[in-house]
């Protein structure tokens, strides 16, 4: 079943061209990411499928299937302000909440007899009476307690969150997601990878989580010099093909570049020719000029500054402690950073790890205990709150107020405008002023002033939102050979997995536990923990359950006792398979790496069904 198809869709602001008749057609069941350089157009491309801007193009047009249900959760979300958050879920037209609207309705105005019964027997078929209940989880889940706070009081990044609960809630079968991971913290974004891997959902979705790229999409379409490149597979599947088309592009562009060689030289020895034969000649030289002209850019980020040595003495904390009134920021922690260390710090927001940060570099005074910098040392720091540039100010102001050149490594120097252009930043778009900056833009700005006063010691607050997956990529390869130290705080697992070698994982009341391995192992470990946890608690209720019999059947309905033992023999039939694939990944001789790709997806969805069943199973417990 087709779920959506546009054709000959093009779009420009002014003199510039995003996009020129593209056309893409996404079927039932496919998972489509669009990935692409910031500032070309992903954006206006997702609000021009969801309606939000109208199509431009001679015989443009956008077609999504009428008996779909599609759902989009963009950048900026728009909500009633004064609703409260949980009133803002309501505010959905499903037929869920169309009924449960029509009940309260009548509980105020009573209708007929007729009219009500009507109206119970829908709220029973929709299981309606459950829905605050699973609204007021769902908040929870992300991080969303106060669901009488005003929606104009919010931060950003809690509509975000507030913005997908109500999607998820309003149970779409086709999403068109913009950036759906930002402002999630880890355990939101594993928990929204694995609800998205569900087969039942259709996706077309911008995402720089590379995560996501690999374990949810089955589909990336890239967009490129204003034209849009399909490739079947995930992230992986991505790279290796097309690796493989500008491979090809390359050697098609050297021929061509031959070619028009020697057609400017015969242009040249014969500017006269008037024979129908060279007339031909001449155009079909014009035209290879033109294709020649608007061959693809290949200019990407460049990051290749210097940094100081580091002395023996780098970082060291001794026993630092932090309060603010009675919560408990940092309980007294001590560690002494080594040279080329990579650190990664992950926990959920709002447990401290920003203000560690700042104990670090000395904006903010220990309790107790204190911290010794290293004579050598100096940070470059890269904060959430730091993105603070002047809107006043062209480009190059900005780079010329920090200095008029940057040491390169071997002695070289580099001025401020080839700077910028390393970053991307044309000659042109240096003389903009920073106000007319996109985000990604002013993101890459930022990093680059940090860059620039020459650190040894990097601490990288969420340094990748924003960033496209190709600017990702770069900044990477640069922080790999980075000779100093990097402290990095994330929500990109793809990013820490990369870069750390071991993490501070932050557990909330000021405490830090030091891990010595990447995020994934960590996650490994951790998701066994827990699913000891579940089996013991499971083991403890059918204890309590079996010694109270009696007692506890009139709790349960005949079909909810059933229920519970379908759902038992469910899990053990799913960890038994979990347990499978497990032992088949441990001797991985024998697998393709389609098949390690198959069962890596069947994996990630079994821990969803398990996780889900158990959850269903707990509140069936709790009832008996």
């Amino acid at each position: 079943m087709n779920y959506l198809t546009i054709d000959n869709i093009t779009k420009t602001y002014g003199e510039k061209v995003l996009f020129s008749g593209i056309s893409l057609q996404i079927s039932k069941g496919q998972k489509v990411a669009l990935v692409a350089k910031n500032g070309t157009g992903k954006t206006t491309l997702l609000r021009v499928i969801a309606g939000q801007e109208a199509p431009e193009g001679e015989n443009a047009s956008v077609f999504v299937h009428r008996d779909v249900r599609v759902g989009y959760l963009s950048q900026d979300p728009e909500f009633y302000e004064q609703s409260s958050v949980l009133d803002a879920v309501f505010d959905s037209d499903t037929e869920l909440t169309r009924t449960i609207k029509q009940y309260e309705h009548l509980l105020i105005k009573p209708g007929s007899d007729a009219e009500m019964q009507t109206i119970l027997s829908r709220m029973d078929d929709l299981k309606a009476w459950d829905f605050e209940a699973r609204v007021r989880e769902m908040l929870t889940r992300f991080n969303l307690h106060n669901f009488d706070q005003i929606v104009a009081t919010l931060s950003g990044g809690q509509r975000k969150r507030l913005a997908l609960v109500r999607l998820i809630l309003s149970e779409p079968e086709f999403l068109i997601l913009d950036e759906p991971t930002n402002h999630l913290d880890l355990d939101m974004i594993e928990w929204l990878e694995g609800y998205l891997s569900q087969p039942n959902f259709t996706i077309f979705m911008v995402t720089h989580d590379r995560y996501f790229l690999e374990r949810v999409c089955n589909t990336i379409v890239e967009l490129d010099q204003g034209q849009l490149y399909k490739y079947a597979g995930n992230y992986s599947d991505f790279l290796e093909k097309k690796a493989i088309r500008e491979e090809n592009e390359n050697i098609a562009f050297d021929k061509g570049r031959k070619l028009l060689g020697k057609e400017l030289d015969w242009m040249r020895r014969q500017p006269q020719a008037r024979t129908t034969k060279a007339k031909s000649r001449i155009d079909a030289f014009y035209d290879l000029q033109d294709k020649m002209s608007n061959t693809r850019d290949n200019t990407e980020l460049q990051i290749d500054i210097k940094g100081q040595r580091l002395g023996k003495k780098v970082l060291e904390l001794h026993n630092v402690g932090k309060k603010f009134g009675d919560k408990v920021v940092l309980e007294p922690f001590s560690y002494k950073f080594q040279r080329h260390e990579r650190i990664g710090i992950v926990g959920p927001n709002g447990v401290g790890k920003s203000s560690f940060l700042r104990l670090l570099t000395g904006e903010l005074r220990p309790d107790s205990g204190k911290v010794v910098q290293g004579d050598n040392t100096i940070f470059g720091y890269y904060s959430q709150d730091g993105l603070q540039l002047p809107d006043d100010k062209r480009v190059i102001e900005v780079v010329q107020d920090i200095a008029e050149y940057i040491p390169l490594e071997k002695g070289q120097k580099l001025g401020a405008a080839q700077l910028l252009e390393r970053f991307l930043f044309s000659r042109k778009q240096q003389l903009v002023y920073v106000s007319q900056l996109s985000g990604g833009e002013k993101r890459r700005l930022y990093l680059l002033t940090v860059l620039m006063q020459n650190p040894n010691f990097l601490i990288l607050d969420e340094p990748t939102n924003d960033l496209d997956v190709i600017s990702l990529n770069i900044l990477e390869e640069f922080l790999m050979e980075f000779p100093g130290c990097i402290l990095i705080v994330s929500h990109d697992r793809f990013f820490l997995d990369k870069l750390a070698q071991h993490l501070f994982i932050f557990e909330g009341q000021g405490r830090i536990k030091d891990f010595n391995g990447d995020y994934t192992e960590f996650r490994e470990i951790q998701k066994e923990q827990e699913r000891e946890q579940r089996r013991q608690e499971r083991s403890e209720q059918q204890k309590i359950k079996e010694a109270q019999k009696p007692a506890t059947v009139g709790g349960l309905t005949q079909e909810e006792r059933k229920e519970l033992q379908r759902i038992e023999k469910d899990i053990a039939k799913l960890e038994a398979r979990r347990k499978d694939i497990e032992a088949l990944f441990s001797d991985q001789e024998g697998l393709s790496p389609q098949k390690i790709e198959e069962l890596g997806r069947e994996l990630s969805s079994l821990g969803s069904q398990i996780e889900t069943k158990e959850m269903r199973w707990m509140e069936l417990a709790d009832k008996a």
